[in-house]
């Protein structure tokens, strides 16, 4: 306890496989939100791109106090845009939640301006929106994070521990790579390299473009010759952040040392057949020693993925049920 035997997540009868459950939805779902765009300024002199969306029952002379805010993060090299966290969006403002989709840096569509890029062991953007958020006064503010954005989610909430924000209620995260070595490794398998390597071609092509406009800063050289990920953090994020080289980088920045520090209520959902995680990313043991982090192991769901068993790849995911029921659940 809190691990949860057995989920209750079934998938499409067409859909077998984790790597069907991962791809199908990321390429064939559609899902449309009317988000509005807000670009706010970092104390670095750089920016941040926030895109909202309104619950559908929202009356303009209710107090943001009043209201619940959910803030998203997305997935590496995702963007507001990227299926499931429009899905996730779309349910929880048609139940009653604002929603801020927030972009790491350059993946809004606009370089930014500083020559700092994201990281997984970054959290400081995540705090700073969540002060923007309350600043403009929202007193009851939710996490949900996907893959990378799930893993900056929980290292953000357990280094915070007892001096988190108390507008902060409770966070929800899936497919999350709580132990980056070993997803990682799991990443450089045969089954898994057709990710690994779209992540190494987006990442690679950002670094060129910023590298026009910043001529001389960063190795272009060393990260235009990386063909996967584990190569790209070696020669760019590790120098670029102070980190040793990737293995210190992932040891550092990994957010499973910092589950047991977390205080307020999260679940944690990892399917089995995630082809992006390893063992290390399904900590039972772990999950049985905690209070307040819930986690939830299904068979099936491959990575962000969880399409609902029935209402078509178009419609409502089990995820986005499951994140709703737990942001309202009781826990008194």
């Amino acid at each position: 306890m809190p691990l949860i035997v057995p989920s209750t997540y079934q998938p499409p009868a067409l859909l077998w496989t984790g790597h069907l459950q991962t791809i199908v939805p990321s390429l064939f779902r559609k899902v449309s939100v009317a988000y509005v765009r807000e670009r706010i300024e970092t104390p670095d002199d750089d920016f941040l791109d926030l895109d909202w969306v309104y619950a559908s029952n929202r009356s303009e002379q209710q107090p943001l106090a009043d209201r619940q805010l959910v803030i998203l993060s997305h997935g590496l090299e995702g963007s507001s845009g990227s299926t499931y966290l429009a899905g996730m969006a779309r349910h929880l403002s048609q139940n009653g939640f604002d929603c801020l989709a927030w972009h790491y840096r350059s993946c809004g569509g606009d370089l930014n301006r500083q020559q700092r890029f994201y990281h997984l062991g970054d959290t400081d953007d995540l705090h700073f929106i969540i002060t923007h958020a309350q600043a403009k006064g929202y007193a009851s503010i939710h996490l949900i994070g996907f893959s990378a954005g799930g893993s900056i989610t929980l290292k953000y909430l357990g280094e915070r521990g007892t001096t988190l924000n108390p507008a902060v209620r409770r966070a929800v995260v899936f497919s999350v790579p709580v132990d980056l070595i070993g997803s990682s490794d799991r990443l450089e398998q045969w089954d898994s390299l057709i990710y690994n390597r779209r992540f190494s071609r987006s990442l690679n092509a950002k670094v060129a473009r910023k590298a026009a406009v910043m001529p001389g800063v960063f190795p272009l050289d060393a990260v235009l010759q990386s063909r996967r990920v584990r190569q790209f953090d070696e020669v760019f994020t590790a120098p670029m952040n102070g980190f040793r080289d990737a293995t210190d980088y992932y040891t550092r920045s990994s957010s499973l040392q910092y589950i047991p520090n977390i205080t307020v209520p999260t679940l944690l959902v990892n399917a089995r057949n995630d082809p992006f995680l390893s063992p290390t990313c399904f900590p039972e043991s772990l999950a049985r020693e905690l209070a307040n982090v819930w986690m939830e192991f299904p068979e099936q769901g491959g990575h962000c993925g969880f399409p609902a068993a029935t209402g078509g790849i178009n419609g409502t995911y089990w995820s986005e049920r499951r994140a709703l029921e737990f942001l309202t659940q009781s826990f008194d």
